[in-house]
């Protein structure tokens, strides 16, 4: 039945029993979180990782807390589109750093989990550093120094081939491995790290839309609009006013 078909079956302290069992796997790095995707529930490993010496430190927390924004972010949005449809990703690839800021590639697959009457209440995730599940990480690793750099400059202009000199790769190079590991273009990358940063600042602040615009590195409020609006189907203005993620 495995832990996808288990644990929406189980509930109170049946499950935390289950879930209990994570902590004799110190290299599987186990989250719950609720339907707002703060944490609920967690291993042994995963608190470790994250410096918290006691589950109260973590408990109610978000990866906000944890991480820098521009990863936070991302995070968080793939958990919303699982919880908005339903169904488990499995094996996303993500550079996460843990509380020393020391980032590593994991693996990791997330579950949505259900209520009594089939209301999606939350979301179970593992994450599993590749080292220990199967895959080659190299072809990962050589892609950090670019990825690193996109999170912490997303905010100016990124050209291919500057990425792809820190990756010590060519731009055909890069694009074709961004491809075949990611799914996408690095400009499609870099856009919607851009837009998810916008989002947030849509969502948690009162900032003029120009000013987010700039901010997340678009050329002018303009560009940014037409963007926004390809990839969500609302205007700026209308996605703040409905506070809503954006489409599937």
């Amino acid at each position: 039945m495995g832990i996808q078909g288990l644990l929406p079956v189980l509930s109170g302290f049946a499950a935390v029993q289950v879930l209990d069992l994570f902590d004799a796997l110190p290299d599987v790095f186990l989250f719950v979180k609720n339907r707002e995707s703060r944490f609920v529930k967690f291993n042994k490993a995963w608190l470790s990782m994250h410096g918290c010496a006691t589950a109260a430190d973590a408990l109610g927390k978000t990866d906000y807390d944890y991480h820098p924004p521009a990863l936070a972010t991302q995070y968080v949005a793939e958990d919303e589109r699982v919880m908005r449809s339903g169904k488990p990703l499995c094996d996303q690839a993500w550079l996460v750093p843990d509380h020393t800021g020391m980032p590593r590639w994991y693996l990791c697959t997330k579950i949505p989990l259900f209520d009594a009457d089939g209301t999606v209440s939350g979301l179970a995730g593992v994450l599993r550093p590749f080292d220990h599940a199967g895959n080659a990480p190299d072809e990962y690793r050589r892609l950090t120094p670019a990825m690193e750099y996109v999170l912490e400059h997303y905010r100016r202009p990124i050209s291919v081939a500057d990425l792809a000199r820190r990756a010590d790769l060519s731009a055909s190079q890069l694009q074709r491995e961004f491809r075949r590991l990611f799914g996408m273009s690095v400009g499609d990358y870099l856009l919607r790290l851009r837009l998810l940063m916008a989002q947030r600042r849509l969502r948690e602040t009162a900032d003029a839309i120009g000013q987010i615009a700039v901010d997340c590195g678009f050329y002018d409020q303009s560009h940014f609009t037409r963007a926004f609006k390809a990839h969500t189907g609302l205007a700026p203005q209308q996605y703040r006013r409905r506070g809503g993620p954006p489409r599937e």
